[in-house]
């Protein structure tokens, strides 16, 4: 949050080589957002087609990706406004950036194989995509599962997509970051095919998709950077959510994708939170942070007519009274009896405040503050109904946040660290017994994005 509370993701994986005016690509500058890999996707065929091959399971994967994708798109892209047919790529290309491999074919839109080093990319000029075999389809798989690999694939096959639409050369002045939006959405529509088992030679379980966002993370722009960047890709929230849009939606859904979206990717707004990396640390976040949550639970409370009684702050164990030595809620639990937030400061809550960022603390704290609120308007804070309602209410709380007599903004980089946490662990989604409102990462960022996205309305219809 500006001044006060941000956290910044540390640079890993792999380097984006491409210069932006050869390609359009799915590389920026990754950024650590790993996730528990999921299942392995069911695939590998024979990658005789890709130019370069060296016929290794990276390949025969990347190989049965392009199968389904063009597949998928040969019979979906007729039913779309205009019903011309799809008309193939003119290539794809595994490339060693290193040469090792011997003689291979020279890579339209490459001046030398190293360029294409850690990344995958969509050529428009000469409609093909390549990737890098030797580095970053190997580190995908180790860090993600094979599902990553298939998000990474599609998105670049989505701009093959997007080209083709774009038949009045409308797409041609967007910004990057709507051009990226919209890939990131086409691969959405194609992963839940997978998902779905609809496709001929991939499969994947739901893990599969948390491993396929936290993949897509990795590849958020710098924290600070301008969405006004001619090279903006998108924050780690404005990727999944857009990739989100395409899973639970339709290629229209992802042709709708405008300069009107709201992105909420942001540049730094003062010297002290860029040089800062606007860090707290973790007692200060919690001292600094809970006014502010007081201030607008507290508000919600009593808009709804409830009796809002502030909060106790507790440290040590996160426990409430007699219940056993186990921390059902997490690090941080609210307690009814006396109204409390115990929070343990040590374990896992001080390691995510230092590998992840701050605001994966202030997403815990603002929902178990959500909890408080739910059970001073009456509602259920306990099984997964209160779960998801105090998950959603952080998400609002988030939206909020620099508005209505606030003391903080944002920081760039907040809401990233919010979606990493929730790809990571349940913590912040569950009721005040320990069960959880969702079992997947995807899930829990599609209940808190409700929250951020319509309001505490939102979190509070039907509990």
């Amino acid at each position: 949050m500006m001044s006060r509370v941000r956290g910044s993701l540390r640079a890993s994986i792999v380097i984006c080589a491409v210069l932006a005016a050869l390609v359009t690509s799915a590389c920026a500058f990754p950024q650590d957002g790993r996730a528990v890999a999921g299942p392995e996707v069911t695939a590998g065929i024979d990658p005789s087609f890709v130019q370069g091959t060296d016929g290794s399971d990276q390949d025969r994967l990347a190989a049965a990706v392009l199968r389904d994708l063009e597949g998928y798109w040969g019979q979906t892209f007729p039913t779309l406004p205009g019903g011309q047919p799809f008309a193939p790529l003119k290539g794809y290309y595994s490339v060693d950036p290193s040469g090792r491999s011997g003689r291979a074919p020279a890579v339209p839109c490459l001046r030398n194989p190293r360029e294409v080093e850690g990344t995958a990319f969509y050529c428009p000029d000469s409609d093909i995509i390549a990737w890098d075999r030797a580095g970053l389809l190997p580190q995908l798989r180790r860090e993600f599962g094979d599902a990553a690999v298939v998000v990474v694939i599609s998105h670049e096959f989505g701009h093959s997509v997007q080209q083709r639409l774009d038949r009045d050369g409308t797409l041609r002045s967007a910004p990057t970051i709507v051009l990226e939006a919209q890939a990131d959405c086409y691969a959405g529509v194609f992963l839940r095919r997978v998902r779905d088992g609809s496709l001929p030679d991939l499969r994947t379980g739901v893990d599969g998709i948390d491993g396929a966002m936290g993949a897509l993370i990795t590849f958020r722009d710098p924290v600070g950077t301008s969405p006004r960047n001619a090279d903006a890709h998108g924050n780690a929230f404005d990727r999944v959510t857009s990739f989100q849009d395409g899973f639970d939606g339709a290629p229209a859904t992802c042709a709708g994708i405008t300069q009107d979206r709201t992105f909420t990717q942001q540049s730094f707004r003062s010297a002290d939170d860029e040089n800062s990396g606007g860090n707290l640390g973790l007692d200060p976040l919690i001292r600094s942070m809970q006014p502010d949550l007081d201030r607008f639970f507290g508000g919600l409370v009593r808009q709804r007519g409830g009796q809002w009684a502030t909060p106790g702050s507790e440290r040590g164990r996160a426990t409430c009274g007699d219940s056993g030595d186990d921390e059902v809620q997490g690090p941080v639990a609210w307690c009814a009896t006396p109204s409390a937030v115990h929070i343990d400061t040590s374990g896992t809550l001080a390691a995510d405040h230092a590998r992840i960022g701050d605001y994966a603390t202030g997403t815990l704290l603002a929902s178990r503050y959500g909890t408080a609120a739910l059970a001073a308007m009456g509602k259920p804070t306990t099984g997964a109904e209160g779960g998801r309602a105090a998950l959603c209410l952080a998400g609002a709380y988030s939206a909020a946040v620099g508005t209505g007599g606030s003391g903080f903004a944002l920081s760039p980089g907040d809401l990233d660290e919010a979606v990493t946490l929730l790809l990571r662990e349940d913590t912040a989604s569950r009721g005040t017994d320990g069960v959880a409102a969702a079992g997947t990462g995807y899930e829990r960022i599609r209940v808190f994005r409700a929250g951020v996205d319509q309001g505490a309305d939102a979190c509070l219809r039907g509990v």
